[in-house]
């Protein structure tokens, strides 16, 4: 069977934006630090050593960034749990299915979400 050209498309941004995030440097334990630097303007002035892969990620994050939020609530939208109908051994716990693929809710696509999510 032939790849669809869109999926193809899709998993090599994907793949792009996921090898660039892993190659640059992360800014986490800078940040208590420089939140201790904020001027009266509400900036702070930095001096440091860039790589080219810090450029390159730092160019698109905040584009990326909304359109992984945008996709993620999206997806949320698509895998929601709806009544799967049917009989049950308690009313009042009916069995419940994901309305766009189905499945026994929490979905995989639901489940996957939440654990890469809440890490």
């Amino acid at each position: 069977m032939k790849a669809d050209p869109r999926e193809t498309r899709l998993r090599e941004r994907l793949e792009t934006i996921r090898a660039r995030s892993a190659k640059s440097s992360s800014w986490r334990s800078s940040t208590q630090y420089l939140s201790r630097l904020v001027n009266k303007g509400g900036f702070v002035p930095i001096k440091t050593r860039l790589s080219r892969e810090d450029i390159a990620f730092l160019s698109g994050a905040r584009e990326e960034v909304i359109a992984f939020a945008e996709l993620g609530v999206r997806l949320l939208d698509l895998h929601r749990p709806q009544e799967a109908g049917g009989i049950t051994s308690d009313p009042g716990s009916p069995i419940r299915r994901c309305r766009a693929c189905m499945s026994r809710w929490p979905c995989p696509t639901f489940r996957a979400m939440a654990e890469t999510l809440d890490q």
